[in-house]
């Protein structure tokens, strides 16, 4: 997909489908799940190569997605951290710690997000 807006869509690709929010403008992006006590679902934050949690209220799962939605790496992050950038990273994904390895997320799954 060339351009991305703000709204909602469906994650495909990996062991079930998960609810997504589209995080694809600035004040979308900057203000991610800040002030929010949890997530059903994902977050998606494109474009975007690297997220911090300081100010966040509970620890989350980040994965690190490709041009093509092909997952480089998933990590959990606490509150209060700064994650480093991904280099090939076009994309990130934020949800609940522990979520990802529910779902099946995990390094060299190749994800869609289908947007309603």
């Amino acid at each position: 997909m060339g351009s991305w807006t703000d709204g909602r869509g469906v994650l495909e690709g990996a062991d079930t489908e998960v609810p997504v929010e589209v995080a694809a403008s600035y004040r979308a992006r900057t203000r991610g799940l800040l002030g929010r006590d949890g997530i059903v679902g994902a977050l998606l934050l494109t474009p975007a190569s690297g997220v911090h949690t300081f100010g966040m209220r509970f620890a989350i799962d980040v994965a690190y997605l490709s041009r093509d939605f092909t997952v480089l790496g998933v990590r959990t992050m606490r509150p209060g951290r700064l994650g480093r950038p991904r280099l090939r990273a076009r994309h990130v994904l934020e949800a609940e710690a522990g979520e990802m390895a529910r779902w099946g997320v995990r390094r060299g799954v190749r994800v869609r997000v289908r947007v309603r």
